[in-house]
């Protein structure tokens, strides 16, 4: 019951929190964690226990499928080269680096414990910094890096973290051995992933061919498959977080989504919606959650001099490593992928210093970070306690909540002005296929109209695809680049949406009226509430693209 009551809490704080934020000018992923913390702290609080890796299996796979679904994959396959740049490159770099600055910062951790601590600090938070800054004002290709980086980083170093963990409790570590069981954790991972996408649509193919199953069934299929596709990979040692990131990444280009029906389709992408906000929230509540006994318990290594000042430095000293790593490695990066366009003569797109400092700021640490680091052991083969644990836990929340102050604030300013005045490129490409979508659409219409045959039935069948075609006709005038035209056009567009909302609204006015009079029963009144809420969204989405 106790378990019951804590989930309905944090269910309650994270819808809370999404109305608390248009109140409160601060990053949703702050809010919540300051929700937890005020939770926690006081001694009556809340507190939990959490099993990490019962965490990363309820919360990572599905967030992390649904971010790799939702990734543009033209982009991400465009940038391959800046992308496995940091989501490798740099995760090595910073493992070296931070670990060797955190080894001398902090003599008391071992070498290799800070190398555990640095492999789990690498992988970024892409759904946190979007959290952060608005789209419009960042680069769209450093977006596209930053998510492509942080799917693939978050296998990558996880992975390293536990060869340092394991180097630590048996006090040998192999170069040979570890890179062996690198590129089998990775190769494993992602045909885990594929495997577990096979899978997925063949039951729905199956579930297609018997007809008349309910769409849940078929939605249920999809919420299970980023849930098959990590345990898969994890039952035989291999990274489950890249299998769920494969697996997502797989699913819109597979076709599985042919044997889906429209009402499974259209729940499908609205629980998707749904559990990213509650995990995503959920896991930022958790962190709060933790705070308060980590902050309580400051570490005597951290301490020794100031019991304020030298932790809160030492966290901060971290934080800024990490940004300035990261800062280098891109840096570096630009200069080599401009001598490599030179060497080849093609035309090098370096990033500004500006884009740089964007692009090293915005990577803050989350929810991977947190699970990864309290997955430590308590104690080593021999039963002795695992060295500094407290301490790494301790500078790992401190480095998470840091990057995450320092994003919010540094970020937004940062990234004022990047973004040159004019039309969304994303916008114009889906101008350009809303046209050639309506040119087809009005071309097979003509078509089928001017097929032969005579009497009523083709001057009813001529005026329906008039009415049709108008209405294509209309979608083609608000795209035209000509400003009149599409100024007529939008007003046009306008006064359609609003009689459209305007009838609409009298429907349902109209059904509770007949629902109150018990002219139709409740049955009959959700079907056709059904139908309506959808017209309602899609004439919303209409609204919000004008």
């Amino acid at each position: 019951m106790d378990v019951a009551i804590f989930i309905l809490v944090v269910l309650v704080f994270v819808a809370l929190s999404g109305a608390l934020v248009r109140l409160v000018r601060v990053p949703l992923p702050v809010l919540q964690i300051a929700i937890g913390a005020a939770l926690a702290w006081p001694a009556g609080g809340l507190h939990v226990e959490i099993d990490p890796e019962l965490f990363l299996l309820v919360f990572i796979p599905p967030l992390l499928f649904g971010d790799a679904f939702a990734a543009p994959k033209r982009e991400l396959v465009a940038l391959r080269g800046p992308i496995l740049d940091l989501a490798i490159g740099l995760v090595f770099f910073t493992i070296v680096g931070f670990g060797y600055a955190l080894h001398w910062l902090v003599p008391s951790i071992p070498l290799v414990v800070a190398f555990a601590l640095a492999a789990v600090l690498s992988p970024t938070d892409a759904v946190a910094v979007s959290s952060i800054v608005d789209r419009n004002v960042v680069p769209a290709r450093l977006m596209h890096i930053l998510e492509g980086e942080s799917l693939l980083n978050d296998a990558s170093g996880l992975v390293m973290f536990r060869f340092a963990v394991a180097a630590a409790l048996t006090g040998s570590f192999s170069f040979a051995g570890a890179s062996l069981s690198f590129l089998y954790a990775v190769a494993a991972g992602i045909l885990a992933g594929v495997a577990a996408l096979f899978i997925a649509a063949k039951a729905l193919q199956l579930l297609s061919r018997i007809g008349g199953v309910p769409a849940e069934a078929q939605v249920l299929v999809m919420i299970l498959l980023p849930f098959v596709a990590y345990l898969g990979a994890e039952h035989v040692g291999a990274s489950g977080i890249l299998a769920a990131v494969t697996a997502g990444l797989l699913t819109g280009v597979s076709g599985m989504f042919r044997f889906l029906g429209v009402s499974a389709r259209m729940q499908i992408l609205s629980l998707w919606a749904t559990l990213t906000f509650v995990f995503n929230g959920a896991l930022f509540i958790l962190l709060g959650l933790q705070l308060p006994d980590i902050i309580r318990k400051v570490p005597p290594e951290l301490s020794s001099r100031h019991w304020l000042i030298e932790p809160v430095a030492t966290v901060l000293i971290l934080t800024l490593c990490l940004i300035g790593l990261r800062f280098l490695w891109i840096w570096v990066g630009d200069i080599a992928q401009a001598i490599a366009a030179r060497v080849g003569k093609r035309k090098a797109e370096p990033f500004g210093f500006r884009v740089r400092l964007a692009g090293s700021v915005a990577g803050v640490r989350g929810a991977i970070t947190l699970a990864g680091i309290l997955s430590l052991p308590l104690g080593l083969q021999d039963g002795s306690p695992f060295p500094a644990r407290d301490v790494v836990i301790f500078l790992a929340a401190g480095v998470i909540i840091c990057s995450l102050v320092i994003a919010s604030f540094a970020l937004p300013r940062i990234a004022r002005g990047l973004v040159e005045p004019g039309e969304n490129p994303a916008a114009a490409e889906e101008r350009r296929a809303r046209v050639g979508a309506a040119s087809a659409a009005i071309a097979r219409i003509e078509s089928i109209a001017n097929e032969a045959g005579e009497g009523e039935a083709v001057e009813a069948r001529l005026a329906v695809a008039d009415s049709i075609v108008a209405g294509y006709r209309r979608r083609i005038a608000a795209s035209d680049e000509a400003d009149e035209a599409r100024a007529e056009a939008r007003e046009a567009g306008r006064l359609d949406l609003e009689l459209r909302a305007a009838g609409i609204e009298a429907e349902r006015s109209a059904l509770r009226d007949m629902f109150r009079s018990q002219e139709i029963n409740d049955h009959t009144m959700r079907a056709l509430f059904s139908e309506i809420t959808l017209a309602e969204a899609l004439l919303k989405q209409r609204r919000d693209r004008k």
